[in-house]
C-alpha cells in the first residue's frame, strides 16, 4: 500500500480518536533511519487564544523520563564510578525498608528493573503535594475532604527515605522476584545519581545527555525555557452536573525528589533524537551518549511486566511485536499523555505526545507502527484465546484491592461476567485467558490483569497498570 494511503488511512483514524477524548492537543512524529519520516499536530497547545502544535512544541513527557535516569546510572558505570550490581545502600546507606535483609540485598539492578519488592506507596502524592494544592478549584457539586490534607509533603531524597522507612509493608517478594512498577526506585536512582558525580540529578541529566544529543528545548522546568513560547497548556477532564468538561489547568506539578521519576519536558523534535541513542547503538548523529554494551544491557527484558511485555533498565520490551522488537515507554501525569517506541529493526522511532492526561496517545503510536508494518492501524499485538470460566471460579476474584498509591479496585461479577471499577474508568468486563489473567480494553489499548495466588491458593493481590495491588475484601456484590 502506499504510503499516501496509509498517512490518509491513519490521520482519518487519528482525528476520529481525538474527537471521542476531547484531546485539546497532540502531536506525533516518526523517524526512519534517524531522518524525519512523518509529522503532524492536531489541536492547539492553548485552545482559548487558539494558538497551534508544531514538532518543537514543549510537553511533559510523564515517566519516559525513567530511560534517561537508566541512561544517566549507565553512564555512570561507565566511568567506573558504581557498578549496576552494588547494593543500594553502598551509595544510599541511610535507605531502608522495614525488613533489613531485604534492604541489603537491593541492588541498584533492581531499582532499575521494579524488583525491589517495593510496593506501590503514597510518597509521590506526598512529593506533589506543594504543588498540587497551586491547582485551581473547580466547582463538581458537593464539597469534597482534601485527600492531600493527610499527606505529609515530601521535598528532598532524605524526607523521601524517611517515608519509606517510616512505613510498614512487606515486601512483595526477594530482590529480583516481582515486578512493581516503583515510582520510588526511580526517584532514588536521581539520588545515587547526585551522590556519585556531585552534580544536582537535573544538571546531570542535562550535560550528559540533552546538550550532547541536541536536545535544547528540553529541561525540567518551564522556567529553564526563558523567552521560549512553544509551550503545551496543561488541560484537565472534570465533571460537572455530571457532564464532563475539558478545563484548563495549567499549573505545572513538580516534585523535586521525584524528578528522575517523571518530570521532563520535551518535545517531538528532541524525543526523535533521543531514540537515536537506542536505535544507534548509543549514539545520536556523530555524538555517543551511551556504549553499545550499554544500550544492550538497557534493552534486555528482565522481567515479565505484562504479558508479551518484559522490562529492561528505563524501557519495556516486547519481543514479538508483529515479529519485531519494540522497545518503548508511556508517560502520564498532569496534562500529558506519552508514549516513546523503538523498532531497532526496521530503523523507525516515534513518539506521540498530548496536553491532556487520559487520551489515547498509546493507542495512535502504536496504531502508527502498525500501519508501518501493514497491519490494521486498530491491530492488538496479543495474540490470546478467550476460555470459558464458571461462575463459581470467577467468584474467586472478586472483591476490593486497594494500592498504597491510592488507587482502588472493585472487581465483581455480573451476568456471568467479572467486571471492575475504578476512578477515572468506566466499568469495564473482563475476558479470561487462562491462568489467573483476564484481558481488557484501556484507552483503546489492549491491556491484561493478573491475579496473584498466595500459598494457600487463595488471590491476594492483582496485577494492574504495572504495579502489584493487594486484596483487602471478599466479593463486594
Amino acid at each position: 500500500m502506499k504510503q499516501e494511503t496509509k498517512n490518509h488511512d491513519f490521520e482519518r483514524y487519528c482525528d476520529e480518536m481525538l474527537k471521542r477524548y476531547s484531546v485539546p492537543g497532540f502531536a506525533i512524529g516518526l523517524a526512519k533511519d534517524g531522518e524525519l519520516h512523518y509529522e503532524r499536530g492536531v489541536g492547539f497547545r492553548d485552545m482559548e487564544a487558539k494558538l497551534p502544535l508544531s514538532a518543537d512544541t514543549v510537553f511533559g513527557v510523564g515517566s519516559i523520563t525513567k530511560a534517561f535516569t537508566a541512561i544517566a546510572i549507565l553512564q555512570l558505570q561507565e566511568k567506573g564510578k558504581l557498578s549496576v550490581t552494588e547494593p543500594v545502600t553502598k551509595y544510599l546507606p541511610e535507605w531502608q525498608m522495614s525488613d533489613e535483609k531485604q534492604t541489603k540485598q537491593t541492588t541498584i539492578h533492581h531499582f532499575l528493573t521494579h524488583t525491589s519488592g517495593l510496593p506501590p506507596l503514597a510518597t509521590l502524592m506526598g512529593a506533589l503535594k506543594k504543588s498540587m494544592e497551586k491547582d485551581p478549584i473547580f466547582e463538581d457539586g458537593q464539597p469534597q475532604e482534601n485527600p492531600l490534607n493527610a499527606v505529609q509533603a515530601i521535598d528532598t531524597y532524605s524526607e523521601l527515605m524517611d517515608a519509606i522507612a517510616n512505613t510498614a509493608f512487606t515486601p512483595l517478594g526477594s530482590p529480583g522476584a516481582v515486578f512493581s512498577y516503583s515510582n520510588d526506585a526511580y526517584a532514588l536512582l536521581g539520588a545515587i545519581v547526585e551522590r556519585v558525580s556531585g552534580k544536582r540529578y537535573e544538571q546531570f541529566v542535562k550535560d550528559n545527555i540533552l546538550e550532547p544529543a541536541g536536545m535544547h528545548n528540553s529541561g525540567f522546568q518551564i522556567g529553564e525555557l526563558e523567552g521560549y513560547e512553544d509551550i503545551a497548556v496543561l488541560y484537565d477532564r472534570r465533571k460537572k452536573n455530571e457532564e464532563e468538561m475539558i478545563c484548563r489547568s495549567n499549573n505545572h506539578w513538580d516534585a523535586p525528589a521525584m524528578h528522575a521519576a517523571g518530570f521532563l519536558k520535551s518535545t517531538v523534535n528532541d524525543i526523535l533524537k533521543f531514540t537515536e541513542i537506542i536505535r544507534n547503538e548509543g549514539k545520536v548523529g556523530g555524538v555517543r551518549i551511551l556504549s553499545a554494551e550499554s544500550v544492550r544491557a538497557m534493552t534486555t527484558p528482565y522481567i515479565q511486566c505484562e504479558l508479551g511485555t518484559y522490562y529492561g533498565y528505563g524501557f519495556m520490551i516486547m519481543p514479538d511485536f508483529f515479529g519485531y522488537k519494540l522497545i518503548h515507554h508511556g508517560g502520564d501525569i498532569k496534562g500529558v499523555t506519552a508514549q516513546m517506541n523503538i523498532l531497532p529493526e526496521l530503523g523507525l522511532t516515534g513518539i506521540s505526545l498530548a496536553n491532556l492526561a487520559g487520551a489515547p496517545s498509546s493507542k495512535l503510536l502504536f496504531g502508527a507502527f502498525s500501519r508501518y508494518v501493514d497491519k490494521p492501524i486498530d491491530s492488538s499485538h496479543f495474540d490470546a484465546e478467550v476460555v470459558d470460566l464458571t461462575y463459581e471460579s470467577l467468584l474467586e476474584y472478586a472483591g476490593t484491592f486497594i494500592s498504597g498509591e491510592g488507587m482502588k479496585i472493585d472487581f465483581y461479577v455480573e451476568n456471568g461476567r467479572l467486571l471492575f471499577e475504578t476512578a477515572g474508568f468506566p466499568e469495564t468486563a473482563l475476558k479470561p485467558i487462562g491462568n489467573d489473567r483476564f484481558l481488557f480494553t484501556m484507552r483503546e489499548m489492549d491491556a491484561t490483569i493478573h491475579f496473584e495466588r498466595n500459598k494457600d491458593r487463595k488471590i491476594d493481590r492483582a496485577e494492574f497498570g504495572f504495579r502489584q495491588i493487594p486484596k483487602v475484601d471478599g466479593d463486594i456484590r
